[in-house]
């Protein structure tokens, strides 16, 4: 089985793949041993293609690279989504409220020490045997023993399946954030598990994996004995192709769902609407806080921190201030996109302190009032130090490739250098706590806000350390009630006095969130989105199984 960290899933999210003949695909779709109904051959899709089938294009960093397994990535890796062939404990609705799925019920002790989940008995994986809460515990188990998983769930200290239809799950320390979590965790058979399970999964979810032609396409089917409502959509097809391919698939007719970008939003096909999705799929920069010379060890070792201009908070402060986030979404996204403030702008848990308007001036003056005076060439000085910054994207992505360009240029006005540098993630990785780099983040969960800017965060590469922070993001997470838990995570952001907000520590910049977009055939009706979070791809079918044809 392929073991893959978070990073190492970035790297191969962010990887190129060679451009795909979408015909050769959906020949192969027909060609399976185990295909009930065949795919359209190219050219022929919208004449033969069964009522009850969807065709999606998606990116092919969108490929499962350790397959469907849980206790690795799908579904709760660092792009979230509902994982389809295996069921979750629970789920979230549109609206991001709690729904059960197979739960009954669940509640947490009055010290958040403890969950207690009852499991529905009527449920029964793909191979005909029951469902339990002792499949519960496995999978929860064995994802915090597994060093090749990508879910946090460091916060838990194990699960136990009191009976059949009880699991609880005791924790390290009290962490109500983990509900979100469990609503994408994929719940797997103890007695069917092993290092090949990736490749072929047993599950009890809405649908069946029936062919995985690796480097190509995915097919589900319906699951017949699905617990639930029956899927509408009766087989997805899911072929993964660079943005150009994906774009010419959808001319020729070949794919009913195409992902698309910013930059091909004009070039909308014949009988295709542009679908508009929503995102909480937030770009922005890591600013240190700490001056240089220091270091800090993550998962890939041991590295350098620190930076000698952004470790000065006027500097922070004024690059929030003084960036036109508008011009940047006309300019890069060509207006598909929205301003944002902060990772999860518009969530129950953000903060309206975190708005920042474009105050050029004021950004100046912050400069200015910090002894930041310019030089002979424009570029300010303190100290001796110049206002220069490296700055480093992911050289595979355009997107962020603009992102870093424009705000170079933004930055001049404020006497501030940038110098942007595009990285393969190996050569991007050890500048992580040492420069400014273009990132991109964002779930339907208020854990990014905790991993990106608590002190031990997994994500804190502006090496945040603020004690007023941690302990409101501390209690935060320690609420009984997923409510009651908003109120500590906006003032982590800002209290009134200290928080990561612009006016405070400001150890972020935050520019936009993109939109996701796709063409979708003018007579193929797809179900009200979640708001989407980082990574352009399963987050779309969620909930396929409720699309259908008018």
């Amino acid at each position: 089985m392929a073991s893959l960290t978070r990073r190492q899933f970035a790297k191969v999210a962010g990887a190129g793949a060679a451009t795909l003949s979408l015909g050769g695909l959906l020949a192969a779709c027909s060609n399976g041993e185990n295909a009930e109904a065949p795919a359209a051959a190219a050219g022929d899709a919208a004449a033969t293609q069964p009522a009850n089938q969807v065709i999606v294009s998606m990116t092919t960093g969108s490929e499962p690279a350790a397959g469907f397994d849980p206790l690795v990535s799908w579904g709760c890796g660092e792009h979230v989504h509902e994982p389809l062939i295996q069921s979750t404990l629970i789920t979230t609705t549109t609206e991001l409220d709690f729904k059960n799925d197979l739960a009954t019920s669940y509640e947490a002790s009055e010290d958040g020490m403890t969950w207690t989940f009852k499991v529905r008995d009527d449920v029964k994986f793909s191979d005909g045997q029951p469902l339990t809460a002792k499949d519960v515990a496995f999978t929860i188990n064995g994802i915090i023993n597994s060093e090749a998983s990508e879910c946090d769930m460091s916060m838990v200290k194990e699960a136990v399946a009191t009976d059949d239809t009880t699991v609880e799950i005791s924790m390290n320390k009290p962490f109500n954030a983990l509900l979100y979590t469990l609503a994408v965790v994929g719940i797997v058979p103890e007695h069917a598990y092993d290092d090949s399970y990736g490749d072929k999964p047993i599950g009890s979810g809405r649908y069946l994996l029936e062919q995985w032609d690796k480097g190509q396409q995915i097919i589900l089917k319906a699951n017949p004995d699905y617990y639930g409502e029956a899927p509408k959509m009766e087989r997805v097809v899911v072929v993964f192709m660079e943005e150009d391919a994906s774009l010419a698939a959808a001319q020729s007719g070949q794919v009913d769902v195409a992902y698309t970008a910013a930059t091909y939003a004009a070039n909308q096909p014949t009988g295709y609407d542009l679908l508009n999705c929503a995102s909480v799929d937030s770009r922005g920069i890591s600013l240190p806080t700490v001056p240089a010379g220091g270091t800090k060890k993550d998962e890939g070792g041991e590295y350098a921190t620190g930076n000698d201009v952004t470790c000065d908070l006027a500097v922070r402060q004024a690059i929030n201030y003084g960036v036109d986030r508008e011009k940047m979404i006309e300019n890069v996204l060509n207006g598909y996109g929205t301003i944002a403030y902060s990772v999860g702008d518009g969530m129950p848990w953000s903060s309206p302190d975190m708005k920042c308007a474009t105050d050029v001036e004021k950004a100046k003056k912050l400069l200015d009032d910090g002894g930041w005076a310019a030089g002979s060439d424009g570029v300010r000085e303190k100290d001796g130090t110049r206002a220069s910054l490296e700055l480093y994207y992911s050289a595979g992505d355009s997107v962020r490739q603009a992102i870093a360009a424009e705000f170079a240029n933004q930055m001049k006005e404020l006497g501030i250098e940038v110098n942007i540098k595009g990285a393969s993630w190996d050569d991007l990785y050890p500048h992580q706590f040492t420069d400014p780099v273009v990132w991109g983040w964002g779930t339907n969960a208020p854990t990014e806000i905790y991993n990106l800017n608590y002190s031990k965060g997994t994500g804190n590469y502006a090496c945040e350390e603020n004690a007023t922070v941690d302990a409101y993001l501390d209690e935060a997470l320690a609420q009984p009630k997923v409510e009651d838990s908003f109120e500590f995570w906006k003032k982590a952001q800002w209290d009134g006095e200290e928080g990561i907000a612009p006016q405070g520590d400001a150890p972020w910049v935050w520019f936009a969130n993109i939109d996701h977009l796709y063409f979708a055939k003018e007579n193929l009706k797809v179900a009200e989105q979640k708001p989407h979070p980082h990574g352009h791809g399963w987050s779309l079918v969620n909930n396929v199984d409720q699309w259908s044809w008018k």
